[in-house]
């Protein structure tokens, strides 16, 4: 016979399981938002956010094209925080300089570097997709698998000559470092970002471009690692595993633009895009007051912080769905829509914004005649769950093994979410105040030491 004391110590135990196997449904979500919070008290309230209280959604383009609205990196708490994920070298970064001749330099060095005609482009892209997808099937994630890609797509660019395995091991695991450390997932490798300057150091002789006048050998080298090997490695990693994620969570998509033509598959990219741009915020410092009419003035020296995200979610129907018919034919083209994946033309839009969309077509076209995507994970804005999926040849379908995988893998899925959230929240915590306690944007323009940090921190 049951005892009142066994049935309560039963209920308990029900409950306590009850409450752990419920815990990747509602935790993730919880320590985001307190991460959220903790990241706002160490960093201060400094900011305006845009849109938001003073800046409306339908002066969003205009603020973030003013012409006083050109600061980079002097004068915000938040440029620290930057500069310590993009060390060494975010004082030669593109996106950080300011305003003036080294900036100037800088850009055209780079727009020469993308200056691809578009045949060879999407040639260069292809042959570098399919020896990624010579790898094989099975569960990947999408940003680990296009990463290797995207190395040696901006080695070729840059250098002319095929990408070394060793050379492109060494790229992938820097970038990989550093878009891992912005995601708060895994602490900076310094050792590993400092072998990639002295081999870039080393290959100087062998660019194919004009280099920026004015700058050291290391201040060159850092330049290229910042604008291709860090930034494109992994900004067109994280834009491929978006789009292809999307694909794997939305079938008739995925069909249709697995036999559709191109303007579909543009459509989709737009789309994924919007809805999962590659920038959360991007800050800029005003040098110059900014008249809202009213009586109302941005002051100079303010912080604007562009809310990509929710300008992207503006002025659509139902926001949260994913659907490429909103930029079919016959809808508002895109000029007229809140969506600027790339930037504005009038403030540093992206120096990629050409062949960025003509690459990543192909990448995402070459994958889909391969493949079978299949996905159940959660797919947010920062992916910090780099994309898992299953990858099986088309040639194999139907196969019996794959709905047991994909039951493994929405297991696996929610249990990481639930480790990686608290793992983001200690170290997150932990860089964030790094970040502030070294200052290194604000020692740089205080003419302190360069912002160089030794180590593995």
């Amino acid at each position: 016979m049951l005892t009142a004391g066994t049935v309560v110590t039963v209920v308990a135990l029900a409950g306590a399981a009850a409450v752990v196997l419920s815990l990747p449904r509602w935790l993730p979500g919880r320590v985001v938002a307190l991460r959220m919070r903790v990241f706002a008290g160490i960093n201060g309230d400094e900011s305006i956010t845009v849109p938001g209280d003073l800046v409306g959604v339908d002066r969003f383009k205009e603020v973030y094209s003013h012409p006083a609205a050109c600061g980079r990196s002097r004068g915000a708490a938040l440029s620290d925080l930057f500069w310590y994920w993009l060390s060494p070298g975010p004082e030669i970064h593109q996106e950080h300089l300011e305003p003036g001749e080294r900036y100037d330099a800088v850009a055209l060095a780079t727009r020469r570097v993308l200056s691809v005609p578009r045949e060879r482009a999407e040639e260069l892209a292809r042959r570098c997709v399919t020896r990624a997808l010579r790898r094989g099937p099975g569960t990947v994630r999408l940003r680990d698998l296009m990463m290797p890609v995207w190395a040696e797509f901006y080695y070729e660019l840059v250098f002319g000559d095929p990408c070394p395995p060793d050379a492109r091991e060494l790229i992938v695991g820097n970038a990989n470092d550093v878009v891992t450390a912005l995601k708060c997932c895994g602490l900076r490798h310094m050792d590993r970002r400092e072998r990639l300057t002295g081999y870039l150091v080393e290959r100087l002789p062998r660019v194919r471009h004009e280099l920026p006048a004015g700058l050291t050998e290391r201040e060159r080298a850092l330049y290229l690692q910042g604008a291709f090997f860090n930034t494109a490695v992994v900004q067109m990693s994280e834009a491929t595993a978006h789009v292809l994620m999307a694909l794997a969570q939305h079938p008739d998509v995925r069909a249709r633009a697995r036999a559709g033509d191109d303007r579909y598959l543009d459509q989709v990219i737009a789309e994924t895009l919007r809805l999962y741009p590659l920038f959360g915020v991007a800050h800029r410092i005003t040098d110059g007051d900014i008249a809202l009419g009213d009586g109302v003035t941005i002051p100079a020296g303010s912080v604007l912080c562009f809310d990509y995200p929710e300008f992207h979610r503006a002025g659509f129907a139902d926001p949260g769905r994913f659907d490429p018919g909103r930029f079919a034919p016959g809808h508002p083209p895109v000029r007229e829509l809140n969506h600027i994946p790339f930037g504005v033309s009038a403030n540093r839009p992206c120096p990629a914004w050409r062949l960025a969309p003509i690459t990543l077509r192909v990448a995402v076209r070459e994958t889909l005649r391969a493949y079978e995507l299949e996905s159940t994970a959660s797919h947010t804005r920062s992916l910090p769950n780099r994309g898992p999926c299953l990858l099986t040849p088309l040639d194999a379908l139907p196969g019996p093994g794959r709905r047991p995988v994909l039951l493994y893998m929405r297991f696996r899925d929610g249990w990481e979410d639930v480790w990686r959230s608290l793992v983001q929240l200690v170290l997150g915590t932990y860089m964030v105040w790094d970040a502030r306690r070294l200052r290194m944007c604000e020692s740089h323009f205080a003419g302190g030491p360069p912002p160089v940090v030794p180590g593995r921190s």
